[in-house]
């Protein structure tokens, strides 16, 4: 009995080493861009830093309307090719939004690159994996009070948004986007507080660089 005790055991942790192999296997190529911490490798703006808090390993998203740019090392924040996700958990009502091949600014609406929505029950129309303006998305993929993965993929002029793996938006660019600077190039990404009353979690954000 000892010994097939002690078997058990081995078998449980080949299983466990297996299962943590899998695991990184299907997490290759993904890098952490919040250390779960501080904001060491973002740069928020002058306008409603405050907007942003760490709580409980999350980024907490509370207050006026501002915006976090990432900064940091990865990629030399400055993306092409690049896939980029989070867990996100919204409160009702409220809005935000992931920016993709966009560019630090001090105050304002980003002006560059677009934006891909976070939003299950604001009143604007515009929901999560909306395009924000350029091809949006009227259904709802996600509640509000529960974590989904919202993931980004930009290819060329191709953007693929899913929603728990589930993909709910491809845009395809036109040769002449309607906006010159709401286009794809490269750049980096960020997150966004919209207004006071929306109240919103990030965790798990990653990126993944892709070849040219």
């Amino acid at each position: 009995m000892k010994y097939l005790g002690l078997f058990a055991v081995a078998l449980l942790f080949v299983g466990c080493a297996k299962d943590a192999s899998t695991s990184q296997k299907k997490e290759k190529g993904w890098v952490s861009i919040f250390n779960g911490k501080n904001f060491d490798g973002w740069k928020l703006t002058d306008e409603s830093p405050g907007t942003f808090t760490v709580e409980d390993g999350t980024i907490k998203v509370a207050g006026p309307r501002a915006h976090m740019f990432y900064d940091g090392p990865v990629g030399n924040h400055d993306f092409k090719n690049f896939a980029f996700k989070a867990d996100i958990k919204t409160m009702p009502g409220a809005n935000s939004g992931m920016f993709i091949h966009t560019a630090y600014q001090p105050e304002g609406w980003p002006a560059k690159g677009y934006e891909i929505q976070v939003n299950q029950s604001h009143t604007d129309w515009r929901k999560t994996g909306s395009v924000y303006s350029f091809q949006d998305v009227k259904e709802v993929y996600a509640k509000d009070g529960e974590w989904y993965t919202e993931e980004i993929e930009v290819q060329g002029k191709r953007v693929t948004v899913k929603v728990n793996g589930k993909v709910i938006n491809d845009y395809m660019e036109p040769a002449e986007p309607k906006d010159a600077q709401k286009r794809l190039s490269r750049g980096t990404v960020a997150l966004q507080g919209h207004d006071p009353k929306s109240v919103i979690y990030y965790k798990n954000v990653m990126v993944k660089v892709l070849p040219d």
